[in-house]
């Protein structure tokens, strides 16, 4: 089955003059790609605002714009609303004919019609993010302050002579993701929003509470919310407790809007995750999304909804085995938009509150952006051959394309073909996988075997911006990937069984996921593959070479586990090592760890490998790809060691990406083209 361009897509192409050679696509083309941000839409659908990323590459940074389109006009373009270029203008909210946004550590307002951007706060101290009520009269700011602050107001902290620079720490967590801990926490605080803006510290709304909220690192404005009255707030909230790292236990909160009373605890009997409160604009319900295990979290969502009179709790989508993410009420709250991982891809459905039934919105693609209005829905969509754009969603999971962002750059590029196959992995399961062939290539092209990280996650149709299999296509390489057991958009048994099973059936998919797919496209040279993963990829690729040391001409390793005892005590995010590994921590089960050991293979060691690493990453400690680089090393095994001092677990910087397709593409050069 084949990955199909859409007939937008299509007219596009036949609409934009191309160059009269065209080419193919490379990371420098990838790396000065706009950037389309969460798109906001007016209560009216009229207008769509979004901040759009534009690449500095001098500076080595994205810079940020916002843009308006005036969906009532047919064939309307994109036109800029806010564009200081000493200022990044970012996180648009619309309410009435307002927009909000931050820049400069401050939150602005700008009419959407358009006119000169006025700064509204003048708190210091800076903040994260920001939501202004429906009714137009308040704004929550949330922000890192010292726990238990009564408001934005920064304290005067004095600091003894000679004091050292030594951090101190009682308990974890004592980094994450990228971050020491500071003392600070991520907290609510309300101002008044006037016709004079919304000055002062305002008052926290929370303040006896111990968290953070939105939660770290990742977590959003889709963690927090206004009542469509005002009146109240509701937001996700993990109570650390003694080891933070263990609990994946969110909790929603409601609490008054004027700090009147202290925060309630919606959901104190569920253990596990609770997330994303979106309150229906009728007012009368609220829907959230609820894991089910503690401690695990890639646990299945699913769309709870409360009656807010009555406290009477439905589990919505419990008949429905996916995952649902992005979640948005429809204008006459009879259902809500959410977006799941499926069989490869990742569309919009609706769900009906009354009955929990479920209709799949869009076709092929990858939706990241969600926004609704009262003339219907837009969406960000993106895919394997395409970045982000926005579309209309129409009926029978049709699209009508409103934007063409990067119709420019991409003039004259040759994108490749995609090809999806499955096949019979372990356990008897069927597994899906697809290859990328470069387009308009004759004969045989060496394969680069990617595997995807998580590992509760997918190797779908989606735009990447860090390992872009167009990209490698672009480079003259099969790209073949695998959703293996543990991965995403096929039911929860599927996700859970790579549990206490790292190495086990997921080596056994990949093996022979390779073999259906060189069997099948006879334009893959499979006697001349490398293979290349980060994150759990980056594990297998280690586990590849002890447990399948002779099947590829090299192997790209970033930011991949060598080590599991290691790992055990080095990373952050406790919860997820210690469930991967049977739910006990190592000293309390070592063989769990042990069983998919890497570290414990070194000796049959023998394929050639690139090790990369972040010296910022707390997730997998760039430790680990020192000690593996040490094995190689020691082995006589030609290797190699990237170190980004200035990444984390992903490489992000324009720059450094550049260096690290040259890096890796030339790897695999040296050791399937012969460029020795």
């Amino acid at each position: 089955m084949k990955i199909l361009i859409s007939a937008t897509l299509l007219a596009l192409a036949a609409t934009t003059a191309a160059p009269a050679i065209a080419r193919q696509l490379t990371i420098d083309d990838v790396t000065t790609l706009s950037r389309i941000g969460a798109p906001t839409m007016s209560k009216d659908g009229r207008w769509l605002v979004w901040a759009q990323r534009e690449t500095d590459v001098a500076a080595d940074r994205g810079r940020y714009d916002l843009w308006k389109l005036d969906l009532t006009r047919k064939g309307a373009p994109p036109v800029k609303l806010a564009a200081d270029p000493q200022r990044d203008e970012n996180d648009p909210q619309l309410i009435g004919n307002t927009v909000y946004f931050s820049a400069d550590d401050a939150l602005w307002s700008v009419p959407v019609a358009g006119g000169t951007p006025r700064r509204l706060t003048d708190f210091k101290g800076g903040f994260n993010g920001f939501k202004v009520a429906p009714t137009g009269d308040r704004v929550l700011i949330w922000a890192d302050r010292r726990p238990g602050a009564p408001s934005l107001e920064l304290p005067v902290e004095k600091k003894a002579a000679n004091a050292g620079s030594g951090r101190t720490y009682d308990q974890l967590f004592v980094r994450h993701w990228d971050t020491w801990a500071d003392g600070n926490r991520s907290q609510l605080f309300v101002l008044p929003l006037t016709a004079a803006g919304a000055r002062g510290n305002g008052q926290a709304l929370a303040p006896t509470l111990l968290g953070d909220t939105p939660s770290k690192p990742f977590g959003g404005a889709e963690e927090v919310n206004w009542s469509p009255d005002g009146r109240t707030v509701y937001f996700a909230l993990r109570e650390p407790g003694r080891i933070e790292p263990l609990s994946t236990n969110l909790d929603i909160f409601s609490v008054p809007a004027d700090a009147s009373a202290a925060p309630t605890n919606l959901t104190a009997a569920n253990q596990a995750t609770d997330t994303q409160p979106a309150v229906s604009p009728d007012g009368r319900k609220l829907a959230w999304l609820a894991m089910r295990r503690a401690g695990y979290e890639a646990d299945r969502f699913v769309v709870m909804v409360r009656d807010l009179a009555s406290g009477q709790t439905v589990s919505l989508t419990e008949r429905w085995d996916r995952s649902p993410g992005a979640l948005q009420w429809a204008p006459d709250s009879r259902s809500l938009y959410v977006t799941a991982d499926d069989t490869q891809e990742t569309p919009l459905f609706q769900v009906d509150v009354a009955h929990g039934q479920v209709t799949r919105l869009t076709g092929e693609g990858h939706v990241s952006g969600v926004a609704v209005g009262a003339q219907g829905v837009v969406v960000a969509m993106n895919s394997l051959t395409a970045p982000d754009d926005f579309y209309r969603v129409g009926p029978q999971r049709s699209t009508l394309r409103l934007t063409q962002v990067n119709a420019a750059r991409l003039a004259g590029i040759d994108m490749p073909t995609v090809e999806r196959f499955s096949f019979k992995g372990a356990n008897g399961d069927t597994v899906w996988g697809y290859a990328v062939h470069p387009y308009g290539v004759a004969g045989k092209v060496p394969v680069a075997f990617m595997v995807h990280g998580g590992p509760q996650g997918s190797s779908n149709n989606s735009w990447s911006y860090r390992w872009n299999p167009a990209v490698f296509a672009g480079a003259g390489y099969g790209l073949v990937a695998v959703d293996f057991h543990g991965s995403t958009g096929y039911g929860q048994a599927f996700t859970d069984a790579i549990r206490n099973n790292w190495g086990g059936w997921p080596l056994e998919d990949l093996q022979k996921g390779l073999v259906a797919a060189t069997t099948k496209f006879a334009w893959l040279d499979g006697d001349n593959a490398c293979a290349l993963g980060a994150s759990y990829g980056g594990y297998m690729m280690n586990w590849i070479e002890g447990r399948w040391p002779d099947r590829f001409k090299c192997i790209v390793q970033h930011d991949g586990v060598f080590d599991a005892r290691a790992m055990a005590y080095e990373t952050e995010e406790l919860w997820f090592d210690e469930w991967e590994h049977g739910g006990k921590a190592y000293f309390q089960d070592p063989q769990a760890f042990e069983k998919w050991n890497p570290v414990n293979y070194v000796d049959k060691w023998k394929t050639p490998q690139l090790v990369i690493t972040g010296e910022k990453d707390f997730r997998i400690p760039y430790t680990q790809g020192l000690a593996a680089f040490t094995a190689l090393q020691r082995r006589d095994i030609p290797s190699r060691l990237v170190v980004f001092p200035n990444e984390n677990h992903w490489v992000l910087k324009p720059a450094n990406s550049r260096q690290w397709y040259r890096e890796v593409l030339g790897w695999m050069d040296r050791w399937t083209k012969g460029a020795r």
